[in-house]
């Protein structure tokens, strides 16, 4: 699913439960990863976070449901993007706009994967 399919499914519910709810579904899509992906482990997670690629193409991991789903939308963000092309993103905006309600923590490891990505 792109970030602008991600964005119009969220932008249509309105109750904060739901949308962490369709985040944890998001979470269900994530590919797995192939065996011969570079993968990193995010410091600052609150949850195991795995972010790999292969070439311009990403994969993540993660042992919680919600942030699996967080994993699934920055990875839609970025994935088939160049390294140059990330660091020009605003990857923090980009996922204010979905409107989640999400705790300090999850914030965090929310940052760490978006610092890990910029510094490609």
């Amino acid at each position: 699913m792109t970030f602008a399919e991600i964005q119009n499914l969220l932008g249509l519910i309105s109750d904060p439960v739901e949308k962490l709810e369709m985040v944890m579904e998001l979470g269900n899509s994530l590919a797995p990863v192939p065996d011969n992906a570079i993968c990193t482990e995010i410091m600052g997670c609150s949850s195991f976070v795995e972010i790999c690629r292969v070439e311009n193409r990403f994969y993540g991991r993660a042992d919680s449901g919600i942030v699996r789903g967080i994993v699934a939308i920055i990875i839609s963000m970025v994935d088939g993007k160049t390294p140059e092309q990330i660091k020009k993103m605003d990857l923090l905006a980009c996922f204010q706009s979905l409107d989640l309600n999400l705790g300090a923590g999850r914030l965090n490891g929310l940052n760490s994967m978006i610092r890990f990505l910029q510094n490609l």
